[in-house]
């Protein structure tokens, strides 16, 4: 791989019908947050592999991408990583110090694929 190349290209999770539901989120933020998030997801493609404080483990085979906002908010995007891409399966603003179980069980039905999965979290396909 040659200087300028993407170690762990990205690429959005869609679900059965379509929907991207990370771009959908991505592009309801304001201009400034999306182009914060977008470079922290732009740093880990081209460096992979990374570590705190820009990335995470969540363990289960899941990552989070880590951006700091303006007014002191985070971001988070969660990932997983499926034939040497950056899988992106669900982003939100944290609220809370702690990760919401829900998020990463969310993120992990997206992984999963199933459609029991898929209805036990309301993901809609």
């Amino acid at each position: 791989m040659g200087p300028g190349s993407k170690c762990l290209p990205a690429r959005f999770y869609r679900s059965d019908n379509g929907r991207e539901p990370v771009r959908e989120w991505l592009k309801g933020l304001d201009p400034p947050d999306r182009r914060s998030i977008g470079e922290d997801i732009k740093d880990v493609e081209f460096s992979w592999p990374l570590g705190m404080p820009l990335v995470g483990s969540l363990g289960r085979d899941l990552w989070e991408v880590r951006s700091s906002l303006a007014g002191g908010r985070i971001a988070r995007v969660i990932f997983s990583i499926e034939q040497q891409h950056m899988v992106l399966l669900h982003g939100f603003i944290k609220k809370t110090r702690k990760m919401p179980p829900g998020d990463i069980e969310l993120a992990l039905g997206r992984k999963r694929g199933g459609a029991d999965e898929k209805e036990k979290h309301g993901i809609v396909v």
